[in-house]
């Protein structure tokens, strides 16, 4: 028993030793931890921090897209989503909940402002009730496009009910105001499928994407289990690098008129595609482009109808207005003689059964001059010319007009047309503008030879970067290309196709604007078969075109518009001027171009009436001849539209806000460019529907209204508005208005 004892004791001991030493061990490391801060080495802070470290983007804003003159044209606006947290695990205080509890009428409320009925809200709102796996409830839900692009109104009026569990997420969207505007051009930018970063698609939002993307910014800080920041935790924070500034070259009021002229001619005519180019021939800058079919920027409706840019990625047989360009270099080499004659009618090419024949089907006009040629648009006068110059020579000057390169004009996807020089009717038939294909920019280049005297500028529509984080300019500046014909050249060019718009057998005297001197060329070229060989056969399977310049002595614009497939081939022509004379001549005068017989009154700077009172600005614009409409019933002028200084035509309408309480006026018959001046001065969002004029909109005139209402306005065009008068009068018995 004795022995038994000893041996538990020696036991007891020998355990007791053990413990002890690694309770010592224990304290040792404990101790050593604690004065060092490390373990095997690791700092026991940096792990801690490891935890708890959180890293957030700070995102860039993407870079506004501007006109020349600063009108915003693309810019990233504010935009909200709204979601509902559900897992409980967010609350820590049960006083101060911050997930949904109760699900009715957080349903209810929530269906006051969003477009879902309480039904569907309640029912993702109580998801987690039907879930049966405790692992599978979600920790929150948003309400698909009801919960998109919430305004800011809106957001503030949910946020005040103070519903537990409701946040915003704030997210930046990409915001056209114009609509359909240049579209093609702009292009657009939208965010990725992988992440929430906005890439450009489409025209200068692609080829400008670096400098519009910006660099985005980051934060490193301290956080809890759901991301929040620890109080008194350090942060870091890297700002973004905003993106580049784009500004245009092109003019939104010289834009807005090619829009509309398109929009008119659409109606009307119903061509398949149709594109227009505006100029200015002395520096290359491109101050309008657009085309048909085309797309409203905001909502990319109708972008399925074409996706290229047919300025500058399509290839197009011009037709006759090639012969510009013969003839400048017959001019050039001095073999062209206005008064000598030649046989028209049929050209035949040595060893070629087939005649070149003119246009009335090989009959022609008998012997005639070859002023008269250039008139009437003689292929056979072309095709003579061409053994006057020279063949090798004709080449070479093909080359000199940039033909079959790229204009390198700064957008994407660019095709440079083809040269169809090969065999000996090839030759002669690009005289005329058939075979070889050109882009409808190149005939813009090569036409500011004829319209600056010779010299050649390369096209552009980028006119600076500025860079908002150090305002940094990258400024384009006006490129000189070639000098394919002399001064003298391009000014005998420009009398000689004046006589194609005066002459007593001008094909382009509907071109002819008064008071200006138009000088250009008329085209009607035959559409190759997409399948295949040869050309199209129907009745109407035509491109009608004009390049035209004015005025013919000092060039300030070139317009050139081509029109495909129109109607009926009687209303080619018809549809071409529907555009080119509109644009011009509103242009022109826009521009403050004196027309040779009108008074250089009807255009005049705007005045500054701000803090005027109401009737003293409205008499010193209608004294002016300006139409005023006046958004509000203040007595005092607050804002304008057009800004001070703008050129205005006599009869546009001026904008006068007051410090009354704002309204909207009566927009009946209004132009798409006079609502957005209302949109701009009242700070309200835009739905626009249709094109043309208006003929309907949701706010009654004169009723008040208040930053960030929803205006959705309808358009028509001015023929389906008289008919609509018609309509009326004939119902009602009542004048037309």
């Amino acid at each position: 028993m004795k022995k038994s004892k000893v041996s538990m004791n020696i036991g007891a001991a020998i355990l007791f030793l053990i413990f002890g030493l690694l309770f010592f061990v224990l304290i040792v490391r404990f101790l050593t931890i604690q004065v060092t801060g490390e373990v095997d080495g690791t700092p026991l802070a940096d792990e801690a921090t490891k935890q708890y470290l959180r890293h957030d983007t700070i995102k860039a804003k993407r870079g506004n897209i501007y006109d020349k003159n600063g009108e915003i044209i693309a810019e990233d606006t504010a935009s909200y989503r709204l979601q509902a947290i559900l897992s409980s695990k967010m609350t820590i205080d049960p006083k101060k909940p911050h997930h949904v509890v109760d699900f009715e009428k957080t349903a209810r409320e929530l269906a006051k402002y969003i477009d879902m009925s309480e039904t569907e809200i309640y029912q993702k709102l109580t998801i987690n009730q039907r879930i049966e796996k405790k692992e599978d409830e979600l920790f929150l839900v948003e309400f698909g496009k009801a919960g998109e692009d919430v305004p800011y109104e809106t957001k503030e009026k949910i946020e005040k009910l103070k519903l537990p569990g409701i946040q915003f997420v704030r997210e930046s969207k990409r915001y056209y105001p114009n609509g359909t505007f240049a579209s093609h051009l702009v292009g657009y930018a939208q965010k990725g499928e992988k992440d929430s970063k906005t890439v450009g698609k489409m025209g200068i939002e692609k080829e400008y994407d670096k400098e519009l993307q910006g660099k985005d910014g980051k934060i490193q800080y301290e956080g809890d289990a759901w991301s929040y920041i620890i109080p008194g935790s350090k942060k870091k924070v890297t700002k973004p690098k905003n993106g580049e500034n784009i500004y245009l070259t092109i003019d939104k009021k010289i834009q807005s008129f090619l829009e509309d002229a398109m929009d008119q001619t659409q109606k009307k005519y119903n061509p398949s595609e149709m594109v227009a180019i505006v100029a200015d021939p002395k520096t290359g800058k491109i101050l309008a482009m657009s085309q048909r079919p085309t797309f409203d920027l905001m909502t990319r409706d109708g972008i399925e109808n074409k996706w290229q840019n047919i300025a500058v990625e399509e290839e197009i047989e011009p037709g006759s207005t090639m012969k510009i360009f013969t003839l400048a270099t017959a001019v050039q080499q001095g073999v062209y003689n206005p008064n000598a004659s030649y046989q028209s009618g049929k050209y035949y090419v040595k060893n070629d059964p087939v005649p070149i024949k003119d246009w009335n089907g090989g009959v022609g006009w008998g012997p005639i001059t070859f002023s008269e040629g250039v008139q009437r648009s003689s292929n056979v006068a072309f095709a003579t010319l061409l053994d006057l110059i020279g063949k090798d020579t004709f080449r070479t000057y093909l080359d000199r007009f940039h033909f079959g390169v790229p204009t390198n004009i700064g957008l994407p996807n660019e095709t440079s047309g083809k040269i169809l020089y090969n065999w000996p009717k090839e030759k002669y038939t690009t005289t005329y503008g058939q075979g070889t294909t050109v882009t409808p920019i190149q005939m813009i280049q090569a036409a500011t030879a004829i319209a600056n005297d010779g010299k050649m500028m390369k096209p552009y529509v980028v006119d600076r970067v500025v860079d908002p984080n150090n305002n940094k300019y990258k400024v384009t500046k006006p490129e000189v290309v070639g000098k394919p014909i002399s001064a003298s050249t391009a000014k005998e060019v420009r009398d000689i196709l004046r006589t194609v718009v005066t002459g007593k057998h001008g094909t382009g005297k509907m071109y002819n604007i008064k008071g200006y001197s138009v000088t250009g060329k008329t085209g009607t070229a035959q559409i190759p078969n997409i399948k295949g060989s040869g050309y199209m056969h129907g009745s109407n399977d035509y491109l009608f075109s004009f390049l035209g310049m004015a005025p013919k002595n000092d060039p300030k614009l070139i317009v050139y518009v081509a029109v495909k497939h129109p109607d009926t081939y009687e209303n080619g022509a018809q549809a071409v001027k529907t555009i080119f004379n509109p644009v011009m001549k509103n242009s022109l005068q826009y521009l403050n171009i004196k027309p040779s017989k009108m008074e250089k009154s009807e255009i005049h700077k705007v005045p500054d009436v701000t803090d005027q009172s109401t009737s003293n600005a409205e008499s010193t614009l209608k004294d002016l001849g300006y139409e005023v409409a006046t958004l509000g019933t203040g007595d005092q002028v607050t804002a304008q539209l057009p800004k001070v200084g703008s050129s205005l035509l006599k009869g546009e309408k001026v904008l006068l806000k007051t410090n009354g309480e704002p309204s909207v006026p009566n927009m009946l018959n209004w132009s798409k460019r006079d609502v957005l001046k209302v949109v701009e001065l009242l700070e309200l969002k835009l739905h626009m529907i249709g094109s043309g004029y208006v003929s309907k909109q949701n706010i009654s005139p004169s009723s008040p209204v208040k930053p960030g209402d929803q205006l959705v306005v309808n358009f028509q065009s001015a023929e389906n508005l008289i008919d609509t008068k018609k309509s009326k009068k004939k119902d009602n018995n009542s004048p037309l208005d």
